[in-house]
């Protein structure tokens, strides 16, 4: 049987961030029983974050938005795995204006580019938009460049989607 993607990438998801955070739930297994029945010894399926109580774990990665080091953070309007709305808004809040983060939002930008091929008079391709945040923080930090103010960037009406993304106007 095919696991969709989804249930996948969910599953794989959790399984990595339980074992780092409360290793010993599911002991010598290491990594626990994937798509399994309630029930089965191990299963990801029976984790209860409030009965294991990983708190303090959680607490040293917790997103806090006390950053030091510039940022700059990417994130399509129309992810439907991890909602722009209840993730990267959220966090941008939480850093403020007066810390080195740049939040770019890129409309029509999605999770994953290979929904771009299907429809690309809809999506918008994110690797393009990677690429160029990620020498303008090279900018940034090597050379003292700051950045174009965070944005929502439209999507060109020209140009080369899959191979260009300008982070300022």
């Amino acid at each position: 049987m095919a696991v969709p993607l989804p249930v996948l990438l969910g599953t794989l998801t959790q399984r990595l961030y339980r074992e780092e955070l409360d290793p010993s739930f599911d002991g010598d297994v290491e990594a626990g029983t994937p798509f399994c029945s309630s029930g089965t010894p191990a299963c990801d399926a029976d984790y209860d974050y409030d009965a294991r109580k990983p708190y303090a774990a959680v607490r040293k990665i917790g997103l806090t938005g006390r950053i030091g080091k510039p940022l700059i953070t990417i994130h399509g309007t129309l992810d439907a795995l991890l909602p722009i709305s209840r993730s990267s808004d959220v966090y941008a809040d939480m850093v403020g204006g007066h810390r080195p983060f740049r939040y770019y939002r890129i409309t029509d930008g999605t999770h994953v580019d290979s929904l771009y091929a299907a429809y690309p008079d809809k999506l918008r391709p994110l690797l393009p938009c990677f690429r160029s945040a990620f020498e303008t923080l090279e900018g940034w930090v090597e050379r003292g460049q700051n950045p174009p103010p965070s944005a929502t960037l439209p999507r060109p009406s020209t140009g080369d989607l899959p191979n260009e993304c300008r982070l300022g106007a």
